[in-house]
């Protein structure tokens, strides 16, 4: 342990004074680690999630699209969701209750059922028929007792020409039908104008959207909690109005940017002894 004279660390929240009384090498170390901070919206989703989740099995289950800028919050807001259903193993079966898995940047349904068998863990033998992967991956899922399916990078599906685009749209109509499970899409708006391209599935997903932030009493809220989070051994004056405009101005307005911003600030506030966030 370091010699520094601690005398008060209530600005921090309990989990943090653990970690601020820690060596500065160490503190460095924790704060490069991502954070999950628990702001409204990001509570909101996370409860619209585990709604899907808990849905009672019908013919036609709602589904979710959770829209947003680049760098915003999405994917971290789907990996907190899934660490609390994480995958399980018993009498050589195993569970994977929420399964992740991210659109190929070159869209085709041959190339998303190779991504979906890969997220299963499931061997491929060369040059696969397509029937015979989607037999293989429908029962898969079943097995393994997919409860939910998010499909992140749902954006890339505009990448592909408009047979490709036709033929993936149709496959998430399939597999909703198919499985009676609720299917989330992840991605930036032109994942919402995709959807929206097919009647059906516009009806179906219900959009969920995170917006750029803006310097009001929501971000000094965020402020605050970033603030009473990173290991610093004295208060950080940020949780302000100028504050926010500074930093969203350099951050773009994306929680992401913003995040990385202000772990760089605190891990030169630990290198400089300055021991708090205050320029």
């Amino acid at each position: 342990m370091d010699e520094y004279p601690i005398i008060d660390l209530s600005h921090l929240l309990p989990a943090a004074q653990g970690l601020a009384r820690l060596p500065a090498d160490e503190r460095i170390h924790r704060l490069r680690a991502d954070r999950w901070i628990g702001y409204p919206r990001a509570i909101e989703a996370l409860n619209r999630l585990e709604a899907l989740y808990a849905w009672p099995n019908k013919q036609r289950m709602p589904n979710l699209l959770l829209i947003g800028p680049t760098n915003n919050g999405k994917s971290m807001i789907v990996e907190k969701f899934r660490r609390t259903h994480l995958a399980s193993a018993d009498a050589d079966q195993e569970h994977i209750p929420v399964l992740v898995v991210q659109m190929p940047s070159e869209p085709s349904v041959i190339r998303f059922y190779v991504a979906l068998l890969a997220a299963m863990g499931a061997p491929l033998r060369p040059r696969p028929r397509l029937p015979e992967m989607e037999q293989l991956a429908l029962a898969l899922l079943r097995k393994l007792g997919v409860r939910l399916l998010v499909i992140d990078e749902l954006h890339n599906v505009l990448a592909g020409n408009s047979v490709n685009r036709r033929e993936f749209l149709n496959l998430l109509r399939f597999l909703g039908n198919e499985l009676r499970i609720p299917l989330v899409g992840v991605g930036t708006r032109d994942a919402y104008l995709a959807i929206r391209s097919d009647d059906q599935l516009e009806n179906r997903f219900e959009p969920m959207m995170l917006p750029l932030w803006e310097a009001n009493d929501d971000c000094c809220s965020l402020l605050a909690s970033f603030a009473a989070s990173l290991p610093l051994r004295r208060p950080s004056s940020i949780a302000t109005l100028d504050m926010a405009r500074y930093l969203l101005t350099r951050s773009e307005g994306t929680i992401g940017e913003l995040a990385h911003l202000l772990m760089a600030a605190a891990v030169a506030a630990v290198e400089s002894s300055e021991e708090a966030i205050n320029h």
